[in-house]
C-alpha cells in the first residue's frame, strides 16, 4: 500500500447505510479529511490561503471506483499522493485501505480559485512549494 501520505478514519453509524455498510458518497467526505490533514501536515493553512492570499481549492473532477465494503468499526486508512502539480492545480491519487483489502480508489482534481471572483488562478508560490516538499 504505497503512498506519500496515510490518515486513519473510523468507521462511525452515522456513515453506514440500512445494510451496514460505509454509503458509497461518504468516502469522498473521507477523501477530502485527508487531503485537508495533508496540507496541514505539509504546513498550508487552507484559512491563511484564504485570509491571507485570497485563494481556496475546489474540486474540479473526481473519478471514484469501489472495490470491497468497509463496515461499522472498520479502522480505514486513506492514501494519497499526488498524481501531478500543475499551475492552478493538483492530481491526487487516492484510497481508502481496511488492513490488506483495497477497499476503494479515486482520482481527484483540485484547482487554486480566486476566493471572489472564483476564476481560476495560480497556487502561491509559498504553497506549491510546500506542497512539492511534502
Amino acid at each position: 500500500m504505497p503512498s506519500a501520505f496515510t490518515w486513519t478514519v473510523r468507521v462511525y453509524y452515522e456513515d453506514t447505510d440500512a445494510g451496514g455498510i460505509v454509503f458509497y458518497a461518504n468516502y469522498l467526505k473521507f477523501f477530502e479529511r485527508a487531503r485537508t490533514e495533508w496540507l496541514r501536515a505539509a504546513g498550508v493553512s487552507q484559512q491563511d490561503l484564504l485570509n491571507q492570499d485570497g485563494a481556496m481549492f475546489v474540486v474540479k473532477s473526481a473519478s471514484v471506483d469501489y472495490h470491497a465494503p468497509a463496515r461499522l468499526d472498520d479502522v480505514l486508512n486513506l492514501t494519497l499522493s499526488i498524481e501531478k502539480l500543475g499551475r492552478a492545480s493538483v492530481s491526487f491519487v487516492q484510497q481508502a485501505w481496511c488492513g490488506d483489502t483495497l477497499l476503494t480508489s479515486a482520482s481527484v482534481k483540485v484547482g487554486c480559485v480566486d476566493a471572489a471572483t472564483l476564476r481560476p488562478r495560480s497556487l502561491p508560490d509559498a504553497t506549491a512549494a510546500k506542497m512539492r516538499a511534502a
